[in-house]
């Protein structure tokens, strides 16, 4: 009897670790309702099956000529959904008719990652033209610059359209700014159906990447370490100086919690980052983060896929709307 259990426990134990190896293959998250039937898991697996695969691949190749690039497509991702909603419309090219899209909007004027987008598309053109949405094929590249950098594995739901409207007046508006404190954040958040966990929790983000002098020299003197504030003095000395500096220097390129450790020491770089600390209303969140990395990389994840629901363009829902052909551009009307 003591034999036949030890087996059963045995073989209990190598088939929960066998679920653990397949978790980035089958974890969903399902903490808010499902907007439609058109949004979901697999959008894609009859009408183009190899789709994400596709997308993953393309990013895996540019982060590992250029690791910048996951920092780019994760800011771009968060850009575009909070001007429009997530419907690939920071992806927009300049026109005659359309002179300032988003993409030409200061906030929008050091993104970086188009080129990824562009491959991405091309070739699920060729493999099944018409399909698949630059919107989501930005949420899958997203997503896939969160696991290259050593992010947690989730899939990512989708069936968005692609919207045709892009207005660089619209991401002044709705952009959250570096020189933003709490309060101006969790006011920003809320309009786009955001929690002020979620803010924190996607702030995180800035784990990896970097920052351009413009967004906060000269560096402030109050609430700041001084030999942190010296050091990034001496790169980015005014604010005219084209700089850029790392936003979590301890683990620039990795997808950790180091960021969150760094804010209750004084060595947040932007004035957004270091108000998360400073704020009754966000200082334990940030202390709740550096102390539990597996808890704050769960809450990203659910985070993250709630961001990319905003204000979803979907077949039904949506007249002006469309699966383009090219990202940089609407498609002809006849």
């Amino acid at each position: 009897m003591l034999a036949r259990l030890k087996a059963a426990a045995t073989a209990y134990i190598i088939l929960y670790l066998l679920t653990i190896l397949r978790v980035c293959e089958t974890m969903e998250y399902n903490f808010w309702p499902l907007p439609t039937h058109c949004f979901k898991f697999g959008f894609y697996d009859e009408s183009c099956p190899d789709a994400e695969k596709m997308v993953t691949s393309v990013v895996q190749a540019h982060f590992r000529s250029n690791p910048g690039i996951a920092p780019g497509v994760l800011r771009m991702h968060f850009h575009d959904c909070f001007v429009e909603g997530c419907d690939g419309s920071v992806l927009l090219d300049p026109t005659t008719s359309n002179p300032n899209p988003e993409k030409t909007a200061f906030p929008n004027l050091t993104l970086r990652g188009f080129e990824v987008i562009d491959e991405a598309k091309r070739k699920l053109e060729a493999a099944c033209p018409g399909i698949v949405s630059c919107a989501d094929i930005l949420a899958f590249a997203a997503r896939d610059s969160v696991q290259v950098t050593g992010g947690p594995c989730y899939q990512v739901k989708s069936g968005r359209r692609d919207g045709r409207v892009s207005l660089a007046s619209e991401a002044l508006t709705n952009i959250p700014r570096p020189q933003f404190d709490a309060s101006d954040l969790i006011q920003n958040f809320a309009a786009k159906g955001l929690s002020v966990e979620d803010m924190v929790t996607l702030s995180g983000a800035h784990t990896i990447g970097r920052s351009h002098c413009s967004n906060f020299a000269p560096i402030r003197s109050n609430d700041i370490d001084a030999s942190f504030a010296k050091s990034v003095s001496e790169v980015c000395p005014t604010a005219s100086v084209n700089n850029t500096v790392y936003l979590d220097g301890n683990s620039p390129n990795y997808f950790d919690n180091s960021y969150f450790k760094n804010l209750p020491a004084k060595k947040g770089l932007l004035v957004s980052d270091e108000s998360l600390s400073l704020d009754s209303r966000t200082s334990n969140l940030v202390l709740n983060n550096a102390n539990d990395a597996d808890t704050w990389k769960k809450e990203f994840v659910t985070a993250i896929m709630k961001m990319g629901t905003i204000d979803l363009k979907l077949a039904g829902n949506s007249d002006d709307s469309e699966i383009r052909k090219s990202c940089r551009q609407i498609n002809p009307q006849s």
